[in-house]
Order: C-alpha cells, then sequence, then structure tokens
C-alpha cells in the first residue's frame, strides 16, 4: 500500500501504473493483482487505509448528538506535512475520478461511503433519540460535511479538528436540531 501512496504522490494516479506499483513493492505484478483485482482498488484502499492509520474512523455513540459530535471532532487528527501532502493526492483522485468510472466507484463506496455511513449512524441515533427536528433530509448531511472538507482540501488546508468541530457545530448541529449553534 505504500508503494501505491508513493507511486500517486510522484506520478499521480493516471500515470501509476500496477506494474510500476509492484516494482515499488519489489513484489510480482501477479502478486498485486492477486489482492487488489484493479488499481482503482488498490489506490483507494491505500489511502483508506492510511486514513485510519492516522485516527480510525468510527461512529461515536455517547448518547447525545452534541456528545457525538464533540467525539468526532475529537477524533480527527493533527495532520502533519506528510499527511498533508497524501490529502493533496486524495484531491489528484478526486479529479481523476471523473474520467475513470473504476476509480469513481471504489472512492464513492470505499474512500467516501464509510465516513459517510459513521456520520449517518450519528445522525440515525440522535433522531431516534428525539434529537433531530422532524422532516430534516439526513441523507444530504454527510454530503454537506465530506462537500465541505474536500474544499478545504482544495484550498491546500486539511480539515483539521478546529474546523471540524466548526462544521458539525455551526452547520450541522443547527441543520438538523432547528437550534442556534451549540
Amino acid at each position: 500500500m505504500r508503494a501505491a501512496l508513493e507511486g500517486l504522490a510522484d506520478v499521480g494516479y493516471d500515470s501509476l501504473s500496477m506494474e510500476e506499483i509492484a516494482i515499488r513493492a519489489g513484489v510480482g505484478k501477479g502478486a498485486v493483482y492477486r489482492r487488489w483485482p484493479s488499481k482503482a482498488q488498490l489506490v483507494v484502499g491505500a489511502m483508506v487505509h492510511w486514513r485510519e492509520q492516522i485516527a480510525p474512523l468510527a461512529a461515536p455513540d455517547t448518547g447525545t448528538l452534541l456528545g457525538d459530535i464533540e467525539a468526532i471532532a475529537d477524533g480527527v487528527p493533527d495532520f502533519d506535512e506528510t499527511a498533508k501532502r497524501r490529502i493533496a493526492v486524495l484531491v489528484g483522485l478526486v479529479g481523476a475520478a471523473a474520467r475513470d468510472p473504476q476509480l469513481r466507484l471504489a472512492l464513492v463506496e470505499e474512500g467516501f461511503g464509510r465516513p459517510r455511513q459513521a456520520i449517518l449512524d450519528v445522525l440515525y441515533r440522535a433522531e431516534t433519540r428525539g434529537e433531530i427536528q422532524p422532516g430534516v433530509d439526513i441523507e444530504l448531511v454527510p454530503d454537506i460535511v465530506l462537500g465541505l472538507n474536500f474544499v478545504r482540501m482544495v484550498l491546500g488546508e486539511p480539515p483539521d479538528r478546529a474546523y471540524i468541530e466548526r462544521v458539525f457545530r455551526n452547520v450541522v448541529y443547527p441543520l438538523v436540531t432547528g437550534e442556534p449553534p451549540a
């Protein structure tokens, strides 16, 4: 996976081949294909693995929406320079996904599907507890959060702990509860 991330950083998705990844990893191309059937699945898997190593993605369950929001923000890592470069690679992957249907599918299912589901889990529990006002289209909320994070990444800034907390407190919480920012 490290070979895939290094290759992405060096040459970009479009120029990176499975053969080059295998050479960088010091293994045969067949070994790479046995584990990952496509370049798209390998590079997205590598990005997801990298993100999980920094801070595992999980839907907190503190018993309140506000507590869950705080737990989500507390789980956001501080990004070092290496992480900032990898975030730039992710931005490049999203651009490449516009041209590559396999990459787009892998990003939707693995890259964005997991954080999207974690946010939905938090919101559905809050809805069950009666903390979310009726009629809120909860399915849109993760897209808002991920979209704001992506804009931040395009601007060259990682979505750090303070930013995530601002998004959840000033956008998500008032949107779903109808209450002023917490």
